[in-house]
């Protein structure tokens, strides 16, 4: 039995190959030549070149390099191309703006850019990229319309693909009306702290503004801001402040957009002034301590609480309402300990700017607590509600006696005539009607505790 002679796998590969280029190269091309031996003749010159040794496969191998090297360059440009997205392109928009308001315009697009890396970073280098949106064509219509985006191709050999390509937008007819402008203040917690508007005046007090109807209906205000975080701003005096920005804004506080404000230049006079005063901090004492316990004394920053003062700054007016700084401080289960110390921080009253001493400290001595019973004549009405008035039912409820708790030197030192004790009773939230009401009691002294237990009645009635 013979053996079968095994194959070679390489002779088997080149030989597929040689088939295959041969079929689709050598074969097509040697029929082309044939055609054009046939329409020649047998005595032309290219007969006799076609009839040497190897001249068909010396043919057929050219053609086959000019073809591969056709192939591979179509294959190269294909492999070499990029893309890549270049953001926020401003669209410019080409119309009649003197005339019209075109609303849906997007302020930026995308491109995308295709083609050869040197030609899309040639592209990028040369930062032209134009998005037109071209409505010289269109009239005012109340119905939207699309429109198609263009721009200009720096690089032919680069595509350009434009994100949206398509907008739809609204040409409105544009008019004119007169509105009146006001003021803003911006950054105030970056003036100096000591400092305060004392007053503004503008140089304009109306401006035209154009747009359409609607959104000119819509306007609610008009703002020229001051911006007080201005580096010049740095003491008292009167400063001019140019070109100030105006801003349009709709009811709800909102910024309207697609309006025009016509104004060549606002500017202001702002005048800036150091308000200041001196007062009292008074401390509110929560809580109560151990039985038998009194405050004995208060200091402040080392300071007698009877002389310690604070300066605030801020608006002359708000400042003139204040009398003194509050600061709570509790002390539940506290006198066994003879003292207590307490670092506090004050809080700005409204329309205060800043507070000379914002950090305190505290210190509470205790002593053996005394008493003493005092009179008062008068009992106030405290947060009448608007548009109500309040009475005492009975004369006789006009005094009240009040237990006084403190230190026995203190009790000793108290005149009722000039400590500022005063009775009251608090209206909060009541109506019209007859009610029996707690007395309650304060006084500027907080070393002192005030008990009463009396409750008085007071008629609420509408003001007359």
């Amino acid at each position: 039995m013979k053996n079968k002679k095994k194959s070679n796998p390489f002779a088997t590969f080149f030989k597929a190959i040689y088939n295959i280029i041969d079929k689709i190269i050598i074969t097509p091309i040697s029929t082309i030549v044939y055609k054009i031996q046939t329409k020649l003749g047998k005595e032309s010159k290219i007969e006799k070149l076609l009839n040497r040794p190897n001249a068909l496969l010396y043919i057929s191998l050219i053609l086959a390099v000019i073809l591969f090297y056709l192939v591979d360059s179509q294959a190269t440009s294909l492999v070499n191309r990029d893309t890549e997205i270049l953001t926020n392109i401003p669209v410019e928009i080409k119309y009649n703006s003197s005339a019209y308001v075109v609303e849906g315009v997007p302020e930026t697009v995308d491109i995308t850019l295709v083609g050869k890396k040197g030609e899309i970073y040639l592209a990028k280098q040369l930062k032209d990229n134009k998005v037109i949106l071209d409505l010289t064509e269109y009239q005012a219509d109340d119905s939207p319309v699309r429109v198609k985006l263009t721009y200009n191709k720096i690089i032919k050999n680069v595509e350009y693909k434009i994100d949206p390509t398509y907008v739809t937008v609204t040409i409105k007819e544009k008019v004119s009306d007169s509105k009146t402008v006001t003021y803003d203040l911006m950054n105030e917690d970056e003036l100096d702290s000591k400092l305060s508007v004392k007053n503004v005046e503008l140089s304009k007090t109306n401006v035209k503004v154009r747009g359409t109807q609607e959104t000119i209906d819509s306007i609610a205000s008009i703002k020229a801001l001051i911006d007080l975080s201005n580096e010049d701003f740095t003491k008292a005096g009167t400063y001019t402040v140019d070109n100030l920005k105006l801003v349009a804004y709709a009811s709800d506080g909102t910024i309207i957009d697609n309006v025009e404000i016509v104004a060549t230049n606002i500017n202001a006079k702002v005048e800036l002034d150091s308000y200041s005063k001196k007062v009292p901090v008074k401390v509110n004492i929560t809580g109560s301590l151990v039985s038998g316990k009194a405050i004995s004394s208060i200091t402040v920053n080392n300071v007698d609480i009877q002389e310690f003062e604070t300066t605030i700054y801020g608006d002359e007016e708000a400042l003139e309402s204040i009398e003194n700084i509050p600061v709570s401080i509790d002390v539940e289960g506290q006198g066994n300990n003879g003292s207590k110390t307490l670092n506090v921080t004050l809080s700005r009253p409204t329309g205060v700017r800043s507070i000379s001493d914002e950090s305190l400290t505290v210190v509470l001595n205790f002593g053996e607590a005394k008493q003493k019973t005092i009179s008062i004549e008068g009992i106030r009405t405290a947060n009448v509600p608007s548009g109500l008035q309040a009475n005492l039912a009975s004369v006789n409820d006009n005094i009240v006696e009040v237990q006084v708790i403190g230190t026995e030197e203190v009790i000793n030192n108290l005149d009722v005539e000039s400590s500022g004790i005063y009775a009251y009773v608090d209206l909060t939230g009541m109506n019209t009607g007859t009610y029996s009401l707690p007395v309650q009691v304060e006084g500027d002294d907080s070393r002192l505790q005030y008990v009463v237990t009396k409750n008085v009645s007071v008629i609420i009635s509408k003001s007359s």
